[in-house]
């Protein structure tokens, strides 16, 4: 090791090439993370971590033109690469901006390297975005693969309990078209948890196409999926062993059909000579309600 040198070439040594770069890039264009600078619009670069894929067209315009009134109330946050600007957040507010056509717009400077942009860029855009309840979840897992997070440190990145992650990162388990479902609002996260609850995939793609054809409510979901999801029970130990032997797989399907469209509980009771009665239970006068709309409703169409 050379002497004299100084103190500063010592600590200078024992800096990463990437930090002593950073270090670099800061002083050749005198900005820091605290510096809010008009750049021009036409070098900022989209962002490659991008966790929203979708925007909605109407709200942009909306948002352009208040932008025209009022200008940038929020700046963006970039980060400086090979002479250009990468964006970090504001994707939103960087589009409404070219809509309403600023030239130059004022963006925060930081310095990150690539996982550390893409973590700065999901945390930001889960608390600040009205992301689907899918981006949500594809952003977590993201946060835990790419930026080797535990379920605890992203837990405290974000802001939300434990549970509430992994409640979300359970629905990217869900079949392809129901995942489909959640990022078009279809159904909510309380009709998607009690799906999880059904095993079977067939079954979950059955329960969420009854949710979605007769706008099942949340407690509902959870009474049919609980019904779902209970074993058939054995002929031997039904309570009747003369009409058990009479019920046929046609009136099992019936059974689980009219289950399907009421939401509770529906019970198909042959009896002697090809007689039988078909009964719906409710518990509350609001059920009752509830089912007279469902009668009134088909007997319509």
């Amino acid at each position: 090791m050379a002497l004299g040198r100084g103190l500063g070439a010592l600590i200078e040594d024992a800096e990463t090439p990437q930090k002593r770069a950073e270090a670099r890039e800061i002083r050749e264009g005198q900005e820091t993370n605290d510096s809010i600078q008009e750049i021009d619009i036409n070098k900022i670069e989209a962002n490659p971590f991008q966790p929203r894929t979708t925007f909605d067209e109407e709200t942009l315009h909306e948002l352009s033109e208040s932008i025209k009134k009022l200008g940038i109330i929020q700046p963006l946050t970039v980060r400086k690469v090979d002479g250009k600007y990468q964006l970090i957040s504001g994707e939103r507010r960087l589009r409404a901006a070219k809509m309403a056509g600023l030239k130059t717009i004022p963006a925060f400077i930081r310095t990150a390297n690539d996982q550390g942009m893409l973590e700065m860029a999901l945390v930001e855009n889960i608390q600040r975005e009205n992301l689907d309840a899918i981006e949500i979840a594809i952003s977590y897992q993201r946060l835990i693969d790419e930026c080797k997070l535990t379920h605890d440190n992203l837990s405290d990145r974000v802001g939300k309990k434990r549970a509430t992650v992994t409640n979300y990162l359970r629905l990217l388990k869900l079949p392809g078209e129901i995942q489909i479902g959640l990022k078009e609002r279809k159904l909510g996260m309380g009709h998607a948890r009690a799906i999880l609850s059904v095993e079977d995939k067939e079954k979950q793609i059955d329960l969420y196409h009854t949710i979605t054809e007769n706008e099942l409510s949340v407690r509902k979901t959870e009474e049919l999926a609980k019904l779902l999801s209970e074993p058939m029970q054995p002929a031997s130990k039904k309570k009747d062993p003369k009409t058990a032997s009479e019920v046929t797989p046609e009136l099992a399907e019936l059974e689980q059909k009219l289950q399907n469209i009421f939401g509770w509980g529906v019970e198909v009771k042959p009896g002697k000579k090809g007689s039988g009665r078909i009964v719906i239970n409710y518990r509350t006068a609001g059920e009752l309600d509830e089912l007279m709309e469902k009668v009134n409703r088909f007997g319509s169409k």
